[in-house]
């Protein structure tokens, strides 16, 4: 029989009110049920935000080194469930069992790193200008957080937004992405189990026009913070605004690697293949175009191509690149491909649904290559979210850094260069909130901030690392006069 999932509202699992429930599937099989989740609705969220809000108080005044116990109590139970937790994520969002492993071991390594944290929270103190005065701040949390977060990871961006508005002493509600929710529901467990108190957290599943707009919209949640697409968050951030919130959302992107004249075309190509192929090209900082110097341009679009024809593609449990996340998202990807072609860019690899017995049910699409792209293609400006890369032919640094920063998003942007000169360039003058010298566009420190510029980001406060708690706590100033 399917296990069927609660919800988790002030320390119990409950079912919704509305007594519905929905089936996620296995996408690399999915006439495979993994699990039926709550189908909640607006009263569910309300109830949840009730519960946070009762519950604040308290944990806001628990000392934060009780706080960060919990947490790295949290961690520790999440670590020793590892192979668990990585096969639940396999299995309901179809990623590749290393890729799954290592966003499990991210959750772990988020929490025990707020959980230090949390014993360092207090304030600063300045010297007044009055005499016989003490003049200092103190940090308090804003209360009540509402969590929206992605399917794409559905481990880490929950654990990166929740450690650290728990660390900070807010109660929180969270909403998982109701196409891989199991694990978000797990850290709720670990936490229930390491004796987080009843009502600081609250997970309900449910779609977010019912779930998420109660969150955002409820009159005691006080800060909002959401990963998703940029049409999505922009609404997401007008609701919060309107409703007098603290909001943070972090969105797409539409991320390039530059190729530089000085680049080894071999080492590039495997830079902007990890960067585009990994995760099945659904990340917000995936490689979507590779911006190349025409003199190695063909050695580059030779490399690439090789590495995408050599890509292992099967279920995430035993291959090296599993499938995307459902079919309308495979359906997305496949579409993008045909206004590629429509357009003119010539497709280089791939492009279509792989052969075999193991993967003709499920979601896959080929890693795929388009040369011959320009970069007002929609290809090369609209995000497409699955395993595809555009090449574009430059003559120049300086073009190819303006054909970078030519789009409406501005996340993740990684140059290769052998040249010192044009990678300080490229770290001064690249329109992007993650810039990587050398590197893929992908993988993110947990310790130092993340955010974007343009559609990628509210702009407004960014994630993880002391970036991270600066969303969860609000600044008071103390004069004390003796």
């Amino acid at each position: 029989m399917t296990e069927r999932k609660q919800n988790y509202v002030n320390g119990e699992w409950i079912e919704s009110a509305t007594g519905e429930t929905v089936a996620v599937g296995n996408p690399a099989n999915p006439s495979e049920v993994v699990a039926r989740y709550q189908q909640s609705g607006a009263a569910d969220a309300a109830d949840a935000v009730e519960a946070a809000a009762a519950a604040a108080d308290d944990w806001a005044a628990t000392p934060g080194p009780e706080r960060g116990r919990i947490l790295r109590e949290a961690g520790i139970r999440l670590a020793e469930r590892k192979d668990e937790l990585t096969n639940l994520l396999v299995a309901e969002e179809g990623k590749a069992r290393a890729e799954a492993s290592g966003e499990v071991q991210r959750a772990v390594d988020i929490f025990h790193y707020f959980a230090g944290k949390a014993s360092d929270l207090g304030g600063t103190v300045k010297s007044p200008s009055a005499p016989n005065q003490h003049l200092y701040t103190v940090e308090e949390p804003v209360g009540v957080a509402a969590l929206i977060t992605p399917w794409n990871y559905p481990i880490a961006i929950p654990a990166w937004k929740l450690a650290p508005a728990l660390a900070a002493g807010n109660a929180v509600v969270l909403k998982p992405a109701s196409i891989a929710p199991g694990v978000a529901l797990e850290l709720a467990e670990a936490l229930d189990d390491a004796g987080l108190p009843d009502g600081v957290l609250n997970v309900v599943t449910g779609p977010g026009s019912a779930v998420g707009t109660e969150f955002i919209e409820h009159e005691a949640v006080d800060a909002v913070s959401f990963t998703g697409s940029s049409e999505v968050g922009q609404l997401v951030y007008e609701q919060a605004t309107d409703a007098g919130k603290r909001v943070q959302t972090e969105l797409g992107g539409k991320n390039p690697t530059v190729v530089s004249e000085s680049a080894d075309p071999a080492e590039a190509a495997d830079i902007v293949a990890n960067g585009g192929f990994g995760t099945t090209g659904q990340s917000c900082t995936a490689c979507s175009r590779a911006i190349v110097h025409e003199s190695v341009y063909d050695e580059f679009v030779d490399e690439l191509v090789d590495r995408a024809e050599s890509v292992d593609i099967g279920p995430g449990a035993e291959h090296e690149m599993g499938p995307q996340v459902s079919a309308a998202e495979r359906d997305s990807t496949l579409e993008y491909v045909g206004i590629a072609e429509d357009e003119g860019a010539t497709l280089a690899a791939g492009g279509g649904v792989p052969a075999g017995a193991e993967v003709e049910s499920g979601y896959f699409v080929e890693p795929t290559v388009f040369v011959d792209a320009t970069p007002d293609m929609r290809i090369a400006q609209e995000e497409v979210f699955g395993p595809v890369v555009a090449v574009i032919e430059v003559s120049d640094f300086d073009e190819g850094l303006a054909v970078a920063n030519n789009v409406p998003y501005g996340l993740s942007a990684s140059v290769v260069t052998d040249d010192h000169a044009e990678a300080n360039r490229f770290v001064d003058e690249a329109e992007a909130g993650v810039v990587k010298i050398n590197e893929k566009t992908t993988g993110l420190e947990l310790h130092v901030p993340f955010g974007g510029f343009k559609r990628s980001s509210s702009e407004t406060w960014r994630e993880q690392g002391d970036a991270g708690l600066s969303f969860y706590t609000i600044e008071k100033t103390v004069y004390d006069s003796y």
